[in-house]
C-alpha cells in the first residue's frame, strides 16, 4: 500500500535568548582592550557624521593645559571648526545623494577605494598577531556563519595560542551573545580550518594536539613518522621522559633516537606566544586599562585609563535637522521621508554607541573596585602570596554582573600598580579547602611548593609524599595527589627527573 506524504502545521513553544543591538554592541566593546577601543571610536566617528567629539566641557586640568599652550589654542579651535564644517558638508552631500546611489556606483566605489588606501597608509605599519590571523581568515572560502564562528574561535584562544574552552561552551556563547546557532560538529569543522593557519599549532586543544599538528606539516620522512608515533602513541612516556622505553618500542638506534629527540625539541609548545603583540614595535609595550595608586596611609585609589579616547556627543546639526524634518507640515515627498529616516538612523546609532561606551566604563569600574576590595593586601604590599582565593563568581556576586560579563572584563585587560603591570586574570585564583574547612590560596601553596623544591638537595630530590609532609609542617595540609597536581601546573618534573 502506497504511503501518502501529509504536511501538518503545529505550534511549538521554544524559549530563546536573543540580544538586542544595543546589548551586542556593549558586549563587543567590553571585550576590546583600550588600544582597540580607541581605533573603534575613531572608526565610528568617521562612519557616522551624527557622532562628534565633545569640545564644550573642559575641566581645570584641560584649562591649565590650554593656558600653557598659548597660541596653540587658536590652531586647535581652527581645526575643530574645520572638522565641524567638513562634517556638515558630508551631511549635505549624503542627504543630497539619498535615492541616487545607483546612478553613480563608479564614483562612490572610487571614493571608498581612496579612503581605504589612506587608512592602510596611516595604520598599515602596526599589524598585530590577531590581525595576521584575520588576514588568513579573509583568504578562506567560508559562509557568513562559518566566518563569524572562526573569528570567535580566534578571540577565544589563550595567550599561548591553544583553545581551552570546550566546544559545548563555545556553542552556548555563540547562541547567547551572537545569535549564532551551531552544534559542536559545525564548530569543530571550522576549528580544523583554524588549525591549518600559521603559525602551525594554533587552535589546538591540548599540547599533544598542538605538537601533532606541527608534525603533520613537516616533510614526509621516517623521522616524521617516528615523531608522530612518539607523540600520538607514547605521549605519556614522552611526558615522563621514558626515552629508553620509547626506543625499545619503536626499535630505534641510538642515532635515530637522538635525531627524533632533537626534532621534537624544535617544535613550539606555545605557537601563540606572541599573541597580541604588534609587529615592528616593542613586545613589552602594554597599555594598562586601569591605574591603581596607594598613598602612604595605605589608601587605595584607581582610575580607568581613557587613553586618547575623546568624550562623544550627538551632533547638534543632526538633531536640529531631525526635529525640523519631523515638524514639517503637509505631505512629505519621498526625498524628505528618506532624509528623515537617514537622520533618525544616524542619531540613534550615535546615541547607542555613546551609551555602550558609558556602560563599558561603568562595568569596568565596578569590576575593578570589587577586585581591589578582595585583593586589597596585595595592592598594598605587592606580595603575591597575599592574593586571596578569588574566582569569577566572587566578583559577579559582589557587582551583580553576570559571570560571562566578568570574564569578558578580565580578558586582555591590564592594571598598572606600583609593583608592576599585571593582566587582570592574574588576580583570579582558586582556593583549597582543608578538612578543617579553612580555605587556602592555591597560588600561595604553589609559591611555597616551588620554594621547597628550589631548596632541596638535587642529589636526593623530594618525592610528592615528602613534599606533602613538609607543606603540612608549614601549615598547608593538602593531599599528595594535590601536591602532584600543583607540581605539574608549575611544570616541575617528578623527583626522578630532577635528580642531578
Amino acid at each position: 500500500m502506497a504511503q501518502k506524504l501529509i504536511q501538518e502545521q503545529t505550534q511549538k513553544l521554544v524559549q530563546q535568548q536573543r540580544l538586542s543591538q544595543q546589548q551586542m554592541l556593549f558586549v563587543k566593546l567590553l571585550e576590546m582592550p583600550l588600544t582597540e577601543l580607541e581605533e573603534q571610536v575613531m572608526s565610528e566617528l568617521d562612519d557616522n557624521p551624527a557622532l562628534e567629539i565633545d569640545t564644550t566641557d573642559m575641566g581645570e586640568g584641560d584649562a591649565r593645559e590650554s593656558v600653557l599652550n598659548g597660541d596653540d589654542d587658536r590652531e586647535e579651535d581652527f581645526e575643530q571648526q574645520t572638522e565641524r564644517e567638513e562634517r556638515e558638508s558630508a551631511l549635505d552631500e549624503a542627504l543630497g545623494n539619498i535615492g541616487r546611489d545607483d546612478e553613480m556606483p563608479e564614483t562612490y566605489a572610487a571614493n571608498n577605494y581612496q579612503n581605504e588606501d589612506y587608512t592602510e597608509m596611516v595604520y598599515g605599519d602596526s599589524t598585530s598577531f590577531y590581525d595576521e590571523l584575520k588576514e588568513q581568515v579573509s583568504d578562506a572560502d567560508l559562509t557568513e556563519t562559518q566566518h563569524d564562528i572562526l573569528e570567535y574561535l580566534i578571540r577565544s584562544l589563550d595567550d599561548d595560542g591553544l583553545l581551552r574552552k570546550d566546544l559545548d561552551s563555545i556553542s552556548d556563547e555563540l547562541a547567547i551573545y551572537h545569535n549564532i546557532y551551531a552544534d559542536q560538529a559545525e564548530i569543530e569543522e571550522v576549528l580544523h580550518l583554524l588549525q591549518t593557519f600559521e603559525p602551525h599549532g594554533i587552535g589546538a586543544r591540548s599540547l599533544q594536539e598542538c605538537l601533532l599538528i606541527q608534525i603533520a606539516f613537516l616533510p614526509e620522512t621516517k623521522v616524521r613518522t617516528w615523531m608522530e608515533s612518539v607523540i600520538r602513541d607514547y605521549y605519556d612516556l614522552f611526558v615522563k621522559k621514558h626515552w629508553a622505553v620509547i626506543q625499545a618500542a619503536l626499535a630505534l638506534s641510538d642515532e635515530n633516537l637522538a635525531t627524533v629527540k632533537e626534532q621534537i625539541l624544535k617544535l613550539n609548545p606555545k605557537p601563540g606566544s606572541s599573541m597580541g603583540e604588534t609587529q615592528g614595535r616593542s613586545i613589552e609595550q602594554i597599555t594598562p586599562d586601569f591605574v591603581v595608586d596607594v598613598d602612604d596611609d595605605g589608601k587605595i585609589s584607581f582610575y580607568l585609563n581613557h587613553g586618547r579616547m575623546p568624550d562623544l556627543v550627538v551632533s547638534d546639526s543632526f538633531v536640529d535637522l531631525l526635529d525640523s524634518l519631523k515638524k514639517e507640515s503637509g505631505t512629505k515627498n519621498k526625498q524628505t521621508r528618506e532624509a528623515e529616516l537617514y537622520a533618525k538612523e544616524k542619531v540613534e546609532n550615535a546615541q547607542m554607541f555613546i551609551n555602550a561606551v558609558q556602560q563599558r566604563r561603568h562595568t569596568l569600574t565596578i569590576t575593578m573596585k570589587a577586585i581591589i576590595d578582595m585583593q586589597r593586601k596585595f595592592f598594598i604590599d605587592g606580595d603575591e602570596a597575599d592574593l586571596t582565593p578569588m574566582i569569577l563568581k566572587d566578583i559577579a556576586d559582589r557587582t551583580g554582573l553576570d559571570i560571562s560579563t566578568v570574564s569578558r572584563v578580565s580578558n586582555i585587560k591590564y592594571v598598572q600598580t606600583k609593583w608592576g603591570v599585571y593582566p587582570l586574570k592574574f588576580f583570579f585564583n582558586d582556593g583549597y579547602v582543608t578538612e578543617d574547612g579553612e580555605e587556602l590560596s592555591t597560588r600561595k601553596i604553589k609559591i611555597i611548593l616551588k620554594e621547597i623544591i628550589d631548596g632541596e638537595d638535587k642529589k636526593k630530590p623530594l618525592n610528592d609524599d615528602s613534599l606533602k609532609d613538609i607543606l603540612k609542617q608549614k601549615g598547608y595540609p593538602i593531599a599528595r595527589r594535590t601536591v602532584a597536581k600543583y607540581r605539574e601546573q608549575l611544570e616541575i618534573p617528578i623527583a626522578r627527573l630532577r635528580k642531578q
